[in-house]
């Protein structure tokens, strides 16, 4: 059975979808450059003051004064931002909020001044048989991100719990909180979230989601596939852009998505077309490198096929690694040259044919 298609001119008529929608869960998938942030803040239009976000904008709310005169007192500040309000409530012991999500991800502590707004990491250094704290120390990007999540889940759990200084969240917008994590708390992430997110059942014993409405976006396989299968019944949404218009693709089968499948697909589609812009060689490209790391080869041109004779895998590796290189924009695509898009096509129809995919894989969802 074919997936539903629906296509949209532009970002804002799908953020006017998720908004309208009657689900309490929209989970959906798109790689980057298509628009996933920008989505998030185009709901805004939509917003009446009542939803609770976390995008690459919540992460800004946090930056680092690194005390380069004396490289001694390393604080995040927290910026003004109507997200804090949880320093005006009253009751709320934040550290312990948010310290008990931190500590299912990370072995640091930290220290906040609500006053000042601050956040100074310590970590507790193992030394034979002795402890040692050490203060004020700079933490990892990705220690930093998990930080930022922690924090966030915790806003989100007062929301959820209808808390008075939260009690206008209706929606919850989440989108790609996982950069900069490894898989093994990518997946506890992911994990984690759709187990808050389920909440208790109602009377009928349906989920109730804690009477909030979710939306999810991200470009990470292993954590789509993660809530894919703990939020069973959500609808699902793979979004792409073609030129200047969108399509959502209703995912109702129950397979796990697969995330080069979907890259694949457009790009055979793209190919199909005609429309062959400079970036789709980068999407090229990323297929071949994961294929060429599961199958063991050094180099990426290992997994272009062509006759044992033929010169032409060395020209078409040094074009992909040419035009994925280049200072192409996503948001103003250049077409190819024809010459270039020949290239495109042999490339891919070639490594399509070489690794056996299913030609159903590239039917299906065609016909609405």
């Amino acid at each position: 059975m074919a997936n539903n298609i629906e296509r949209f001119d532009t970002l804002e008529e799908v953020a006017s979808k998720l908004k309208t929608s009657t689900k309490k869960v929209q989970l959906i998938f798109a790689h980057n450059g298509t628009g996933k942030t920008r989505l998030s803040r185009y709901f805004k239009a939509h917003d009446e003051g009542d939803t609770l976000y976390f995008n690459a904008f919540t992460e800004d709310l946090f930056h680092w004064d690194n005390d380069l005169e004396h490289d001694t007192t390393r604080l995040l500040q927290l910026k003004e931002s109507k997200f804090f309000k949880v320093f005006e409530g009253q009751g709320y012991d934040i550290e312990g909020l948010v310290r008990g999500f931190l500590t299912r991800y990370a072995d640091f502590g930290f220290n906040i001044d609500t006053t000042t707004r601050t956040v100074s990491f310590y970590r507790e250094v193992v030394n034979g048989d002795t402890t040692q704290r050490k203060e004020n120390i700079k933490v990892s990007r990705g220690e930093e991100n998990i930080f930022i999540w922690s924090f966030f889940l915790a806003v989100a759990q007062l929301a959820m719990d209808n808390h008075e200084d939260y009690n206008w969240v209706k929606y919850i917008y989440i989108d790609d909180p996982i950069s900069s994590l490894d898989d093994n708390n990518v997946i506890l992430v992911a994990s984690h979230l759709a187990q808050l997110m389920k909440g208790k059942k109602d009377a009928s014993g349906q989920l109730g989601y804690n009477g909030k409405k979710y939306i999810i976006s991200t470009h990470h396989g292993l954590f789509y596939n993660v809530i894919y299968n703990e939020l069973k019944g959500a609808d699902k949404y793979l979004l792409t852009k073609s030129n200047d218009s969108y399509t959502l693709e209703n995912l109702t089968n129950d397979t796990p998505f697969y995330q080069h499948i979907a890259i694949i697909k457009e790009l055979k589609q793209v190919a199909q077309s005609g429309k062959i812009y400079t970036y789709h060689f980068n999407l090229l490209r990323n297929i071949l490198e994961k294929t060429a790391a599961f199958h063991g080869f050094d180099k990426f041109s290992d997994c272009i096929k062509v006759e044992d004779d033929d010169d032409d895998k060395i020209i078409h590796a040094r074009r992909i690694n040419i035009l994925s290189h280049g200072n192409y924009s996503i948001f103003e695509p250049q077409e190819m040259q024809e010459e270039n898009k020949n290239h495109f096509r042999n490339i891919l129809e070639n490594f399509i044919e070489e690794y056996q995919f299913n030609d159903e894989l590239f039917t299906e969802g065609e016909q609405v």
